[in-house]
């Protein structure tokens, strides 16, 4: 472990709590980047969360060595568990062929991911109290074993530790999904409840089938499936094995509506009284041996004091987050990893690794901007003619992985200016381009290039055969495009000025003359008059 030396009284440039993926990720950026820096990690070892969870040991994030190429930016984008380097050694894809790999074998890649990395990270170290005593001095957090450090900024990257638990009377008769044993022999022939419709909801039903008598997943919501909705947290293929034993009639059902109470009975289980969505309210009172509470996870707050409290948002799951991902209230107090999330909660993939590790980049290098040295973010110059434009832009969204991953939210920007030659920004968070992150201090227009899904993506059937779609590298459909694709807006003040859609392609290469090129082309052309 490298230790930044520090005496009594030194401040940290920056502490980051909690050594998972992402708080491994930043603390590389940071070591690199010659931060006084350090990690507090409350576990024995990294990734503590993945030692309890997901519950029954199989993560959904999915893991391909073989690809059919060696292009390790082309690679990363089907490699969802890896966290950024330049060492090839420190990628995931070596340790399991297993598509959807152990948690277990994650936990084993973080610890040594760490190691490699000679980070500096205090293992049994549980931060108990993050308080700022002068409005404009250093953080003190303290942790469980009275020891206290000092930092200018504050980096939360622990996750979403706490179990988010409704406000239903009667929850407390609930087993909670953090605790609640997993062995499918402890529910045999009983009536069993699952409170919720993500994936642990539906892995833990998964695993009771062979087991219990009737299981029901109830919530407010509709199930969403992320083939469908292109959001990788809504439930996935691999834990819907449920919803054919419900449509085939296998004494198993989905609830739609709100648990409205939970009351114990005097001879053991429950009376649920619930209130169906799609029957006009109606309430109907149901009996279960055994509930099941799988409904999600939020913010640990208690460490937070006085001045330090963060805005709440999303039921109070996360903290409200500037689109610097810094708290709207307390300047100084960053967020990394899944509670990035809050800036486009289900919409990207910023809840999971290989969405928040490019966002976690990008996170330090605003810290660089921000910090005492104010260094600029990472940019190279492009001539600024349509042709060379369009070439870079077809190069980046035909191999960038930050780009397909994190689609909508991440992109690439070009600064035009007078002059022959246009900046290039790779990998900016839009919010952040759009608020002026980048401090060009010009009244030149920025053109994003994102990849992105249609705006109705999520209605589009792409198993119907009878449903019309968009040709494959049409350019004259381009805009109506369901599937992924690279969109390019022209921006001034924050208000689009022009757009245009590189049409779909099979293979996601757009690289195509007349239907991606040309067309591209010519929209920088235009773009230049504007």
């Amino acid at each position: 472990m490298t230790e930044t030396t520090m005496v009594d009284g030194d401040v940290y440039d920056h502490l980051v709590i909690g050594a998972g993926p992402a708080g491994l990720q930043l603390a590389r950026h940071l070591q690199e980047s010659g931060s006084r820096y350090t990690v507090l990690e409350a576990g024995d070892a990294p990734g503590t969360f993945f030692a309890t969870f997901p519950r029954h040991r199989t993560l959904i994030s999915i893991n391909k060595p073989h690809t059919g190429t060696d292009d390790p930016e082309l690679n990363l984008r089907m490699d969802w568990n890896s966290i950024l380097s330049d060492d090839p050694k420190l990628l995931f894809t070596r340790y399991t062929e297993r598509y959807f790999p152990s948690a277990d074998v994650l936990r084993q890649y973080l610890a040594d991911f760490a190691a490699a990395s000679d980070l500096s990270v205090h293992y049994d170290t549980r931060v108990v109290r993050i308080e700022r005593p002068e409005a404009d001095g250093p953080f003190l957090v303290t942790a469980q074993d009275g020891s206290v450090r000092r930092a200018a900024v504050v980096i939360v990257a622990t996750g979403v530790s706490k179990p988010y638990i409704p406000p239903t009377p009667g929850i407390e008769h609930a087993e909670q999904y953090v605790s609640m044993p997993t062995d499918p022999a402890d529910f045999t022939d009983q009536r069993v409840l699952i409170l919720g419709k993500g994936n642990s909801a539906f892995e833990t039903a998964d695993n009771l089938i062979e087991k219990a008598a009737v299981i029901h997943v109830a919530g407010p919501d509709g199930v969403k499936l992320a083939w469908k909705t292109h959001y990788v947290g809504h439930l996935r293929a691999v834990n819907n094995n449920f919803l054919d034993t419900y449509q085939l009639k296998s004494q198993n059902g989905i609830l739609d509506g709100e648990v409205l109470d939970i009351t114990p009975q005097p001879g053991g289980g429950f009376l649920v009284r619930f209130s169906f969505a799609r029957a006009d309210e109606v309430v109907k009172e149901l009996y279960y041996d055994r509930i099941l509470c799988c409904t999600g996870f939020r913010l640990d707050t208690e460490p937070f004091f006085g001045d330090c409290v963060p805005a709440l948002t999303i039921k109070d799951r996360f903290a409200e987050l500037t689109p610097a991902f810094e708290s709207v209230n307390v300047p100084g107090l960053y967020f990394a990893g899944t509670l990035m999330q809050q800036r486009e909660f289900k919409k990207a993939t910023t809840g999971f690794i290989h969405g928040f590790r490019y966002t976690v980049r990008a996170l330090s290098r605003i810290l660089a901007q921000r910090g005492a040295d104010h260094v600029a973010w990472p940019q190279r110059n492009v001539e600024a003619t349509p042709e060379a434009l369009a070439a870079a832009v077809i190069e980046r969204v035909n191999r960038s992985s930050a780009l397909w991953q994190q689609f909508s939210v991440m992109a690439d920007v070009i600064l035009l200016a007078a002059g022959d030659q246009a900046r290039y920004f790779e990998e900016v968070p839009v919010g952040y381009a759009l608020d002026g992150g980048l401090a060009t201090d010009s009244d030149d227009p920025l053109i994003v290039v994102t990849l992105e899904y249609g705006p109705d993506h999520d209605k589009v059937d792409r198993f119907d055969v009878t449903v019309r779609r968009t040709a494959q590298d049409d350019p004259e459909t381009a805009h109506d495009a369901a599937y992924l694709h690279p969109v390019v807006r022209v921006y001034r003040d924050g208000e689009v000025l022009a757009e245009h859609h590189l049409a779909e392609n099979l293979e996601n290469h757009w690289d195509g003359e007349a239907s991606h090129r040309a067309p591209l082309v010519a929209f920088f052309e235009k773009a230049a008059t504007l």
